[in-house]
């Protein structure tokens, strides 16, 4: 996963619903969220595991244009009621956890 690249897709269960979520690595460190805009609880991908801007500074919306800092999941402009669902994740030699919280729970098949 290179910085502003392409993100690593997962599913979660989140409030009883499957939900897709993603990772993206953003100046060197890896980050996850809830792949659901703010604005309207929609997939927020413009193609496939694609969410940076042009720049690759900024999460966007690919309905509404809603930006999120890659970070913090924090809505830096554009239509956004608050900020992304953040997922807690650990690296550790090159592997990449998400742990799950009271919100989140892994799928189970």
């Amino acid at each position: 996963m290179s910085n502003g690249g392409r993100a690593v897709p997962f599913d979660v269960i989140f409030a009883g619903q499957t939900c897709r979520a993603f990772a993206v690595r953003y100046r060197d460190v890896v980050h996850a969220y809830l792949n659901r805009c703010t604005h309207v609880a929609m997939e927020m991908d413009y193609q496939p595991d694609r969410f940076f801007d042009d720049t690759g500074n900024w999460l966007l919306c690919a309905t509404h244009g809603a930006a999120y800092v890659p970070d913090t999941g924090a809505c830096a402009g554009g239509p956004c009621r608050g900020g992304l669902v953040k997922i807690v994740l650990s690296e550790q030699g090159g592997v990449v956890y998400w742990h799950t919280d009271y919100r989140l729970q892994p799928l189970e098949f």
